[in-house]
């Protein structure tokens, strides 16, 4: 996926470009309003700071609107809830304040690229996300069920759950969970995912397996139904 980065903050920017290419997306960044406007390449998704050295961002924000409909995820430092709603009624499709997460930002991309692109009537219909017969997660919601029960979460398992959810069977270091679940600026032990790990395999056992790859990180896979029936 490609993403256009119109940031002016260097920091900021080479932080949220590491993170977006550590999970696969392909960053373009640019510093201006100017340079965001010239930009020809194509891309996916728009990340656009406010508080721009050549122009407000909210008349970037509107001229990118004008000439299509890519999706807008405003990112600033303005918490004001008027520039987050004239953000969005310019055509921004979502806003973030900082200071963020690349976790963070990352589920705000997947969450307005699910948005723009066209849902068929089944899957209009399916809501939450099925793991075989007996698992649903309910993004919007955060909230997990089994067999029909609700399975209360501590907000972390919750994160680390649906994190790994994302793509059963995929092979996660550690660096990548602690920043995705924790955040890039996360400085505490990472003994604490060993603990969170240990929670999830508690109270969805027989539903999910986590293994532990010595020296790299974590793969979750779901338990076919057949094993759990």
């Amino acid at each position: 996926m490609r993403v256009l980065l119109v940031e002016d903050d260097e920091p900021v920017a080479e932080s949220l470009r590491r993170g977006l290419t550590r999970y696969g997306f392909e960053v373009e960044w640019v510093t201006t309003g100017g340079a965001a406007l010239s930009h020809r390449d194509p891309y996916d998704v728009v990340l656009l700071d406010l508080g721009l050295p050549d122009t407000d961002g909210l008349d970037v924000c509107k001229a990118l609107r004008r000439r299509g409909d890519v999706p807008i995820i405003v990112i600033s430092a303005r918490s004001d809830e008027t520039d987050r709603v004239v953000g969005l009624e310019l055509g921004a499709d979502d806003y973030v304040s900082k200071p963020f997460g690349v976790r963070e930002v990352i589920a705000r991309i997947r969450a307005v690229m699910r948005r723009a692109q066209p849902r068929t009537p089944e899957e209009a219909a399916a809501g939450p996300d099925r793991y075989g017969s007996r698992l649903t997660i309910d993004r919007k919601a955060a909230r997990v069920h089994v067999d029909g029960e609700e399975v209360a979460l501590a907000p972390k398992e919750y994160d680390l759950l649906a994190f790994l959810t994302e793509e059963p069977g995929a092979l996660m270091s550690r660096e990548q969970i602690m920043e995705a679940v924790w955040d890039a600026n996360w400085f505490g032990p990472t003994k604490t995912l060993d603990v969170h790990v240990a929670a999830l395999r508690r109270k969805f056992a027989g539903i999910i397996t986590v293994e532990a790859v010595r020296g790299v990180g974590f793969r979750l896979e779901i338990v076919k139904d057949a094993e759990a029936s």
